[in-house]
């Protein structure tokens, strides 16, 4: 259940990132992994992101977003979170995350 949390708040960071959902930008489904225990949990989060990005900047903002829901939503302690890019796609990118 916190995996399915993560996977929906990962989605939520994109389109404010984006400005719209990540398959409107091309962007496949983010996948999540959770290990719960005690009343802490540790995330890993797959996500593709748009070419050109600040993948640094953006993948933080999207890491705090997630703790921070997953936190409010479950009352668990997040003890770390992994984001990995698996992808970049050309096309559309992320409106504040452009870089030229």
């Amino acid at each position: 259940m916190v995996a399915r949390i993560a996977v929906r708040a990962a989605h939520e960071a994109l389109t404010r990132q984006g400005g719209e959902p990540p398959p409107r930008l091309g962007l496949g489904t983010p996948r999540t992994t959770a290990t719960v225990h005690g009343g802490s949990v540790r995330l890993g989060v797959s996500l593709e992101l748009p070419y050109p990005v600040d993948i640094a900047r953006v993948g933080g903002e999207i890491r705090h977003y997630i703790a921070e829901r997953v936190s409010h939503l479950t009352g668990l302690r997040i003890d770390g979170i992994t984001v990995s890019v698996q992808r970049l796609v050309v096309g559309r990118s992320l409106r504040r995350g452009r870089v030229e």
